[in-house]
């Protein structure tokens, strides 16, 4: 059994050889690329005010108030501006210009020194020893 299964496998390397060799294309040209395999279509490339007005409006649904932050989007960069106090918000508009489709982002939204003073401050708390789930050596069954 392992002699046929090695076989097998030694000819169907052979083929995949033989086939880049010859040029001929390695996949059916009628499966979709691995992009287009996510389930839904394909997206269409979004224009830049597109992407800056929907980047405006997921940050105005967000606990992240749209009118500390100037966005702006050219070439499908997205440029984020502003200030805020809590160090979280920074990454949370990044990921949200992400997931409104920009291609990049330049993040120079500035935090607040007290925000980073607080954040330092909350990093040594808790922290007295990792945690663990204990499990039972014998699960009941």
């Amino acid at each position: 059994m392992r002699t046929v299964c090695f076989a097998l496998a030694v000819l169907a390397i052979f083929w995949v050889d033989v086939q880049a060799f010859a040029g001929a294309p390695t996949r059916p040209a009628s499966a979709a690329p691995a992009a287009q395999k996510s389930g839904g279509p394909p997206k269409a490339a979004l224009s830049d005010s597109q992407i800056e007005q929907d980047i405006r409006a997921r940050l105005a649904k967000s606990k992240i108030n749209s009118e500390h932050f100037l966005v702006s989007v050219r070439n499908g960069v997205a440029t984020l501006e502003g200030k805020t106090s809590v160090v979280q918000h920074k990454g949370a508009a990044t990921r949200i210009a992400h997931t409104a489709g920009a291609v990049s982002v330049r993040n120079n939204i500035q935090v607040s020194a007290e925000a980073r003073a607080r954040a330092a401050s909350g990093l040594g708390k808790g922290a007295t020893a990792p945690r663990a789930t204990v499990l039972p050596a014998n699960p009941p069954l």
